[in-house]
């Protein structure tokens, strides 16, 4: 028989695999050059015509959509013009009848010495009077 072998108490146990060992060794790939693939162009050209097909038919299904939306606040701005055209309409009457007031003008009139004309003052121009001198076309 064997004798028991007594173990420290303070050694610790082995690791998982202490006793593998990788060895790491220097590749110089910089001499290498890569041989072309003849069917990488046509994947290429494929992918980006998928991809171009792709945009114009996701364009094609929101440009309805985008287009209506920029009508939208198209129409709503002109509906804003118009409100302020419409104010300023209103505005502009109001002014032209306060402007054209029957008592304002017998003031204007009134401060300017423009009195309204006598009965004989009057002149009819309507060449039957043989007051007025018209001129005669020869």
């Amino acid at each position: 028989m064997e004798p028991v072998r007594r173990r420290n108490p303070f050694e610790l146990r082995a690791l998982p695999q202490e006793d593998v060992f990788f060895f790491c060794k220097k590749i110089d790939n910089s001499r290498l050059e890569r041989e072309p693939d003849p069917k990488a162009p046509k994947a290429c050209w494929s992918a980006i015509g998928a991809a171009a097909l792709a945009v114009a038919l996701i364009g094609g299904v929101l440009l309805p959509n985008l287009m209506s939306t920029l009508a939208g606040y198209q129409l709503e701005k002109l509906r804003a013009e118009e409100r302020s055209l419409v104010d300023e309409r209103h505005n502009l009457e109001w002014k032209e009848a306060e402007l054209l007031n029957v008592n304002r003008l017998e003031r204007l009139a009134k401060d300017r010495n423009l009195t309204p004309p006598a009965p004989g003052q009057l002149v009819h121009l309507n060449g039957k009077d043989s007051s007025v001198a018209m001129m005669q076309r020869q």
